[in-house]
Protein backbone atom coordinates (compact mmCIF):
# COMPACT_ATOMS: atom_id res chain seq x y z
CA UNK A 1 0.00 0.00 0.00
CA UNK A 2 1.67 3.35 -1.08
CA UNK A 3 2.00 5.83 2.10
CA UNK A 4 -0.08 9.56 1.50
CA UNK A 5 2.60 12.38 0.61
CA UNK A 6 3.47 14.51 4.25
CA UNK A 7 0.99 17.40 4.19
CA UNK A 8 4.04 19.74 5.08
CA UNK A 9 5.96 18.18 1.98
CA UNK A 10 3.11 19.17 -0.32
CA UNK A 11 2.70 22.42 0.96
CA UNK A 12 6.63 23.04 0.78
CA UNK A 13 5.95 21.46 -2.71
CA UNK A 14 3.28 23.43 -4.13
CA UNK A 15 5.40 26.77 -2.62
CA UNK A 16 8.37 25.71 -4.34
CA UNK A 17 6.07 25.24 -7.96
CA UNK A 18 4.64 28.10 -7.78
CA UNK A 19 7.79 30.14 -6.96
CA UNK A 20 9.18 28.25 -9.66
CA UNK A 21 6.62 29.01 -12.19
CA UNK A 22 6.65 32.82 -11.08
CA UNK A 23 10.12 33.46 -12.25
CA UNK A 24 9.56 31.26 -15.30
CA UNK A 25 11.82 28.81 -14.58
CA UNK A 26 11.71 24.80 -16.15
CA UNK A 27 11.90 21.98 -13.80
CA UNK A 28 14.58 20.88 -15.96
CA UNK A 29 16.49 24.30 -15.24
CA UNK A 30 15.79 24.11 -11.68
CA UNK A 31 17.01 20.18 -11.79
CA UNK A 32 20.74 21.41 -13.16
CA UNK A 33 20.93 23.89 -10.96
CA UNK A 34 20.24 21.50 -8.21
CA UNK A 35 22.20 18.36 -10.07
CA UNK A 36 19.18 16.20 -9.87
CA UNK A 37 16.87 15.28 -13.20
CA UNK A 38 13.88 17.55 -13.76
CA UNK A 39 11.69 14.29 -12.39
CA UNK A 40 13.44 14.48 -8.74
CA UNK A 41 11.89 18.40 -9.47
CA UNK A 42 8.60 16.67 -10.01
CA UNK A 43 8.51 14.48 -6.87
CA UNK A 44 9.83 17.70 -4.97
CA UNK A 45 6.78 19.25 -6.25
CA UNK A 46 4.36 16.31 -5.45
CA UNK A 47 5.41 15.88 -2.08
CA UNK A 48 6.01 12.58 -2.95
CA UNK A 49 9.75 12.83 -2.07
CA UNK A 50 10.83 15.24 1.26
CA UNK A 51 13.73 18.00 0.64
CA UNK A 52 16.21 18.18 2.73
CA UNK A 53 17.72 20.97 4.53
CA UNK A 54 20.86 21.54 2.34
CA UNK A 55 18.92 20.96 -0.96
CA UNK A 56 16.10 23.49 0.56
CA UNK A 57 18.71 25.84 0.16
CA UNK A 58 20.25 25.52 -3.00
CA UNK A 59 16.43 25.44 -3.96
CA UNK A 60 15.70 29.10 -2.67
CA UNK A 61 19.14 30.87 -4.05
CA UNK A 62 18.09 29.51 -7.48
CA UNK A 63 14.60 30.65 -7.15
CA UNK A 64 16.01 33.78 -5.13
CA UNK A 65 13.50 33.06 -2.36
CA UNK A 66 14.22 32.91 1.71
CA UNK A 67 14.13 28.98 2.53
CA UNK A 68 11.49 30.16 5.13
CA UNK A 69 9.19 31.16 1.76
CA UNK A 70 8.60 27.24 1.33
CA UNK A 71 7.52 26.69 4.86
CA UNK A 72 4.66 29.27 5.39
CA UNK A 73 1.08 29.17 4.19
CA UNK A 74 -0.21 32.92 4.32
CA UNK A 75 -2.69 31.78 6.89
CA UNK A 76 -1.61 34.66 9.71
CA UNK A 77 -0.74 32.90 13.09
CA UNK A 78 -3.40 33.02 15.71
CA UNK A 79 -2.48 35.27 19.23
CA UNK A 80 -3.75 32.46 20.97
CA UNK A 81 -5.67 29.52 20.35
CA UNK A 82 -9.18 29.81 19.74
CA UNK A 83 -8.58 33.53 17.78
CA UNK A 84 -7.83 31.63 14.55
CA UNK A 85 -9.64 32.27 11.82
CA UNK A 86 -11.75 30.00 10.45
CA UNK A 87 -10.44 28.32 6.96
CA UNK A 88 -6.76 28.14 5.90
CA UNK A 89 -4.55 30.09 2.71
CA UNK A 90 -3.33 27.03 1.36
CA UNK A 91 -5.88 27.59 -1.19
CA UNK A 92 -4.46 30.54 -2.36
CA UNK A 93 -0.79 28.67 -2.70
CA UNK A 94 -2.92 26.18 -4.74
CA UNK A 95 -4.42 28.59 -7.00
CA UNK A 96 -0.92 30.52 -7.75
CA UNK A 97 0.85 27.00 -8.14
CA UNK A 98 -1.76 26.42 -11.46
CA UNK A 99 -0.59 27.79 -14.23
CA UNK A 100 -3.67 30.15 -14.51
CA UNK A 101 -2.64 31.13 -11.52
CA UNK A 102 0.91 32.43 -12.37
CA UNK A 103 -0.64 34.20 -15.48
CA UNK A 104 -3.18 35.90 -14.07
CA UNK A 105 -0.82 36.69 -11.17
CA UNK A 106 1.69 38.14 -13.38
CA UNK A 107 -0.76 40.16 -16.00
CA UNK A 108 -2.48 41.88 -12.77
CA UNK A 109 0.81 42.71 -11.29
CA UNK A 110 2.05 44.50 -14.88
CA UNK A 111 -1.10 46.89 -14.47
CA UNK A 112 0.01 50.21 -12.91
CA UNK A 113 -2.71 52.74 -12.49
CA UNK A 114 -4.77 51.30 -8.91
CA UNK A 115 -7.79 52.29 -9.96
CA UNK A 116 -8.06 49.55 -13.22
CA UNK A 117 -6.44 47.29 -10.36
CA UNK A 118 -9.07 47.71 -8.14
CA UNK A 119 -11.79 48.07 -11.14
CA UNK A 120 -10.76 44.60 -12.36
CA UNK A 121 -10.62 43.22 -8.46
CA UNK A 122 -14.51 44.64 -8.12
CA UNK A 123 -15.59 42.94 -11.51
CA UNK A 124 -14.22 39.45 -10.14
CA UNK A 125 -15.98 39.46 -6.35
CA UNK A 126 -19.16 40.57 -8.52
CA UNK A 127 -19.16 37.75 -10.68
CA UNK A 128 -18.01 35.53 -8.16
CA UNK A 129 -20.96 36.73 -6.15
CA UNK A 130 -23.07 36.29 -8.92
CA UNK A 131 -22.27 32.17 -8.83
CA UNK A 132 -23.81 32.16 -5.87
CA UNK A 133 -27.22 33.55 -6.71
CA UNK A 134 -29.62 31.02 -8.14
CA UNK A 135 -31.01 32.56 -11.94
CA UNK A 136 -35.15 33.27 -11.10
CA UNK A 137 -37.02 30.45 -13.11
CA UNK A 138 -39.52 31.08 -16.28
CA UNK A 139 -38.98 34.08 -17.29
CA UNK A 140 -38.73 37.68 -15.63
Amino acid sequence: MKKAPNPIDQQVGARLRMQRMLVGMSQEKLGEALGVTFQQIQKYEKGSNRISASTLKQIAQALNVQPSFFLEDGTPRAAAPGFAESGSGSYVVEFLSTAEGVELNRAFSSIRDSKIRKAIVDFVVSLARGLDEKPPRGGT
